[in-house]
């Protein structure tokens, strides 16, 4: 039997330590998630201000689509 095919548990003496790095690593993708979704969205009402007018829609729908993306990824 191959030992890429076993589990690999983490020793109970570790155990303590890779509990607090799995934690942070939570805490850091939940943040990264949240600021995604916030850049997001102030991204888009960015591009729909600009968009008010008709030379700002070059720039304006572009942006929009930039902040609608970073939303979805953010969520999804």
């Amino acid at each position: 039997m191959s030992s890429e095919s076993q589990r690999k548990g983490v020793p109970w003496f570790l155990w303590p330590f890779w509990a607090l790095w799995q934690l942070i690593s939570w805490i850091v993708t939940l943040t990264g998630r949240l600021v995604a979704v916030i850049l997001g969205l102030v991204l888009m009402i960015a591009g729909i201000l600009v968009s008010l007018t008709v030379v700002g829609l070059i720039v304006g729908v572009p942006l929009f689509l930039v902040g609608m993306f970073l939303v979805f990824r953010g969520i999804f």
